[in-house]
């Protein structure tokens, strides 16, 4: 099997050869490739010839446009500043002084530069790997973008004080999401990954009330375009996973603090868990043999459908053996 049929066949509860491998690599990518992670961030040629040169090297099984979060700040008028050593920052928020929705700028898929250099990377990836190999897109949740668009302490104040005002924001942010999803669906991508990091750091409450409602649309938005959902929200979420089993997404990524049993027990057997050997102790630090041994025993803890990944992205200066155990095949049953 290849890894576009490996990767779906998985999704679809099919029976596949080995465990599908998506390891999230940002900063090691941009560095194996030898480029600045400004040139990495800002320019899809760099980051599309990084990932594939690293997806055949390491022989896992997706690739993705992964960089940071601020394409659709950008587009709503947020001003970042490239760094060479590391992800953008943003230097100024659109809402961080004001909660005048009408100071957003419209996100365009056509002009937006920072959407429409995505959108490139998803049409590159086409071009290369089409059905060879997954191709995932990315847009930021409800609530990680509305807090980048606000400045989080700003945002998780709004979320206390004026919850009516979060859910408009929130609404602009979806819709926007929703059309950025449907260009890199067009331009060939299979997987949008949906990043809404915050959401881990929120109350029960906010994230029942508030975001859950907002995550959930844009989930079946996406799915009403044809697109799979993989969600990946940062951090702790295991107070979480009752409302993350209702939200209907493809795969979820799990951070290396999540129960994996009792995440299969809440999203059942028809989303794929992905995870979540902690990134840092676990793979950084960890050695090849002791990585590669922690997969075989969670696959066989939790069961299909999985694909190994970390909790989150595997930092810069992770031995490539590390990576290489990582990637180890395990066979599928």
């Amino acid at each position: 099997m290849n890894s576009y049929q490996r990767y779906t066949g998985m999704v679809k509860g099919q029976k596949v050869d080995i465990v599908p491998r998506i390891p999230i690599l940002m900063h090691f990518a941009a560095d194996y490739y030898n480029a600045p992670y400004s040139a990495f961030a800002g320019d899809y040629k760099v980051m599309t010839a990084a990932k594939l040169k690293l997806v055949k090297a390491f022989d896992f099984d997706l690739v993705d446009v992964m960089s940071d979060p601020y394409r659709e700040t950008t587009a709503f008028g947020g001003q970042i500043e490239y760094r060479p050593d590391t992800t953008p920052k943003c230097i100024k928020a659109p809402l961080e002084s004001s909660k005048d929705l009408r100071q957003l700028a419209v996100p365009d898929m056509q002009t937006s530069d920072r959407l429409v250099n995505g959108i490139k990377a998803i049409a590159a990836y086409k071009k290369a790997v089409w059905q060879q190999y997954p191709i995932s897109g990315w847009v930021e949740g409800p609530a990680a973008e509305a807090a980048d668009l606000r400045g989080v302490e700003n945002f998780l104040m709004d979320l206390m004080d004026d919850p009516g005002y979060c859910n408009e924001l929130m609404t602009i942010c979806v819709d926007t999401a929703v059309k950025f999803a449907i260009a890199q669906i067009q331009a060939g991508a299979d997987t949008i990954g949906v990043g809404d990091a915050i959401a881990s750091q929120v109350s029960l409450k906010a994230y029942e009330t508030l975001i859950f409602p907002k995550e959930k649309e844009l989930v079946d938005r996406i799915h009403q375009a044809g697109g799979l959902v993989r969600l990946h929200i940062c951090g702790d979420t295991n107070r979480l996973l009752p409302w993350i089993g209702q939200l209907g997404v493809d795969i979820l990524d799990c951070d290396y603090m999540v129960d994996m049993k009792n995440a299969r027990k809440c999203v059942g057997n028809r989303c794929v868990l992905a995870g979540n050997i902690d990134p840092v102790a676990g793979v950084m630090q960890g050695s090849p043999k002791k990585i590669h041994q922690f997969f075989i025993d969670l696959y066989k803890e939790i069961g299909n459908p999985f694909f190994v990944n970390g909790g989150c992205e595997i930092p810069r200066g992770t031995p490539e053996e590390n990576v290489k155990a990582m990637c180890e095949p395990i066979a599928a049953v």
